[in-house]
């Protein structure tokens, strides 16, 4: 019976190889080693990722597909090759739409309107599943649209002005409702802009002139029943003072003569003040001649001056 040969001896070849490479041989697992350590340091580095304040992250699997799971923010892990990373923005976002529509009295409406919106944090990876990153271009535009015109045909153009609190939050709540199917919070709508038709503003303009011109024609009419009524009342006290003089000339004719004087009074003052001079008045000139036709008649041995007042 034959003998089977000897095993190969793996010492004496590694020996030999030691032999054959010198010094390299002694280095050699050196170099392994690093090589190791390089590959699961770099293993570690790409397998942490970071998600920062107001982001959250999903993660998709080569092999089993998206996670129905939200990654919050801070140091997070992943597969290299395996699993991917996608970082999600849930900050308020603004979104301005400007559309133009008919109101329910056919007049046309121009409205921009602002939108703050931010994903639902627990359905992102149905966002990321059916709409992608950027999903607000995606729905928001038309949906708005869509709505805005809804709400406007509601209103007439008027109402659209003097209810504008009323309009604006039946879109932010048509609105929430709608968004709502595409796992999007709606936080605030407004209605930054609003504007109407040529047509409809020159007839509001036309309107808001003849207003003006109505209560000024109203204002003329109340100012002239004043001045009627001021002229009546200045007759009628005209008309009471000439019949309180004459009574008052009928029950002592001595009024007149002590208006006379009066008058003769204020002449003879003014012409004191403001005239320069001497200046000789009869006695008509300064309203004193206070007797009757029968006692003019001249007196013997009167001075022929009779009648002369001196004022100085």
């Amino acid at each position: 019976m034959s003998k089977r040969p000897p095993g190969p001896d793996f010492q004496n070849i590694a020996a030999a190889a030691r032999r054959s490479l010198g010094s390299f041989g002694q280095i050699a697992p050196m170099m392994v080693g690093l090589t190791f350590t390089g590959i699961a340091g770099w293993t570690l580095y790409n397998s942490v990722y970071f998600v920062q304040g107001g982001f959250r992250a999903v993660k998709f699997n080569a092999i089993t597909g998206l996670y129905e799971k939200t990654w919050g923010d801070g140091a997070n892990f992943a597969i290299p090759y395996l699993e991917t990373p996608v970082i999600f923005d849930i900050r308020n976002k603004p979104a301005e739409v400007i559309t133009s529509s008919g109101s329910r009295d056919l007049q046309m409406v121009n409205m921009a309107v602002r939108v703050l919106y931010q994903p639902s944090v627990e359905n992102l990876h149905h966002i990321y599943r059916n709409l992608g990153q950027n999903y607000a271009e995606t729905v928001l535009p038309s949906l708005v649209n869509e709505i805005i015109k809804a709400v406007i045909a509601q209103f007439n153009a008027a109402d659209l002005l003097q209810r504008r609190p009323e309009v604006s939050q039946r879109i932010a709540m048509m609105l929430a409702e709608r968004a709502q199917r595409f796992y999007i919070d709606i936080t605030d709508v407004s209605i930054t802009e609003m504007s109407f038709g040529k047509e409809y503003t020159n007839a509001v303009e036309s309107k808001q002139i003849a207003q003006q011109m109505a209560e000024r024609a109203k204002f003329r009419v109340e100012q002239a029943e004043q001045e009627k009524r001021g002229t009546i009342l200045l007759a009628e006290g005209e008309a009471q003072s000439a019949k309180l003089i004459g009574d008052a000339i009928n029950n002592n004719p001595a009024f007149i003569e002590l208006r006379k004087l009066e008058a003769a009074r204020t002449i003879a003052k003014t012409i004191g003040q403001h005239g320069k001079g001497a200046y000789y008045l009869d006695s008509g000139s300064l309203l004193t001649s206070v007797a009757s036709a029968s006692e003019d008649a001249p007196i013997a041995g009167s001075d022929s001056k009779k009648g002369l007042s001196k004022i100085f």
